[in-house]
């Protein structure tokens, strides 16, 4: 009773995991059938027998389906089965009658409990957490243990007396090994929330994509992809172009659904890569390509989806076009900074030659050290003319819409 409060009071507190209230209503159930179990000889039999661990069982039921709703799982027919067995088995007289066979069917039917909650725990849809592995085999032991003495029984025949022991032995390790499962079952939801927690820390919380933090701690893990598959590695930046002009006439509302319809389009684009958004309507995408005519490609079919594709925000639909700066490096040679340095310089060469284009520095151009001069306008630094027009050279047909 004290642990259904407890997960009841968790639910409370965050009612969308319904995982929390099943286990509580799964407690609740197990320690009002207990309590109808121990008032044998106070109550009828029926209540104290046949419903009192029909409800026992019943809240192993409610804890399967907890775990099948802590991975968003749906509830399966065979939670049903712990309660199923002990219903299917208690009427028929040779084990209404015989204390011994009542305590054999009940170990069989908590055995497939255990067997359940170890299906339930055992999830092989999402990233598993370090416990729940200990705790699928805390619920298999439990299984093999309650399959055991029913074993053991049925061979051995037992006095009335000694099936008490072997039901009080089976019941002392079974409350032992749930306990155990509650500890773990803890843990892996501290384990979860850790996972999560860290993984809010490397997402846009705007676009659902990486932001900066999240996106250059993937470039490693691309570079090796690079190298083991002999490609190169591609560091492509996208500018919204005009963007504050977006915001100023339709609002910063309309301005976010611009970056969020952008975030998607792209990220679409890049399945193998890793895509994310740098700081206001600056993203970033590292990939890995064969040559420079693939990762033109790339940056070329984002361009023009976008192009073709106005925003639309329910009040207006939104012109949008993007500028793209995309560096290339051998997975060997790659640098972080240097190849978002020259992708910088890149884009700025594509703003430079009128926006919604596509400006691509090979190998050459990203080793050579960056040029720059003051922009009278600005006072900020920017490539020079012949770094652009060099630059420009090397898109070909494609860099244009």
């Amino acid at each position: 009773m004290t642990l259904a409060l407890v997960a009841l009071m968790a639910w409370r507190h965050n009612v969308r995991n319904k995982a929390y209230l099943y286990w509580s209503i799964g407690f609740l159930l197990s320690g009002i059938g207990f309590a109808m179990v121990a008032l044998r000889g106070h109550i009828p039999g029926i209540l104290s027998i046949e419903a009192g661990n029909a409800i026992a069982l019943t809240g192993q039921t409610a804890w399967v389906v907890g775990y099948l709703a802590l991975d968003r799982r749906k509830a399966e027919w065979w939670a049903l089965l712990p309660p199923a067995v002990w219903l299917a088995g208690i009427f028929l007289p040779w084990v209404n009658d015989d204390y011994g066979n009542r305590v054999i069917l009940y170990n069989l039917a908590s055995a497939t409990g255990a067997t359940a909650l170890a299906m339930a725990a055992g999830s092989t849809g999402l990233r598993r957490e370090g416990s729940r592995t200990k705790l699928c085999a805390v619920f298999v032991v439990q299984s093999c243990l309650c399959f055991g003495t029913a074993v053991a029984m049925a061979l051995f025949v037992p006095s009335d007396a000694e099936a008490a022991n072997f039901a009080g032995g089976a019941a002392l390790a079974t409350g032992f090994l749930l306990t155990l499962a509650c500890a773990l079952t803890c843990m892996m939801i501290m384990e979860r929330s850790e996972r999560q927690l860290r993984l809010l820390s490397l997402t846009d919380s705007l676009t659902g994509v990486l932001n900066r933090r999240g996106l250059f701690g993937q470039f490693e893990a691309v570079q090796a992809r690079a190298f083991d598959a002999k490609r190169q590695v591609a560091v492509l930046l996208f500018d919204l172009d005009y963007f504050k002009r977006v915001n100023d006439r339709f609002g910063h509302q309309a301005g976010d659904t611009v970056l969020t319809v952008f975030a998607r389009l792209a990220h679409k684009y890049i399945p193998d890569g890793v895509f994310g958004r740098m700081g206001g309507e600056e993203f970033a995408a590292f990939a890995t390509v064969a040559d420079q005519t693939e990762a033109e490609a790339l940056a070329e079919s984002i361009r023009a989806e976008l192009c073709r594709v106005p925003v639309s925000t329910g009040d207006a639909i939104i012109p949008v076009t993007v500028s793209i700066g995309v560096a290339l490096a051998s997975a060997i040679q790659g640098d972080r900074d240097k190849l978002v340095s020259a992708a910088d310089r890149a884009l700025y060469a594509a703003k430079g030659a009128g926006r919604n284009c596509t400006v691509i520095f090979g190998e050459a151009e990203t080793a050579a050290p960056a040029r720059a001069e003051p922009d009278h306008r600005s006072g900020e630094l920017v490539p020079t003319l012949d770094d652009q027009i060099h630059a420009l050279r090397r898109v070909g047909s494609l860099a244009r819409g």
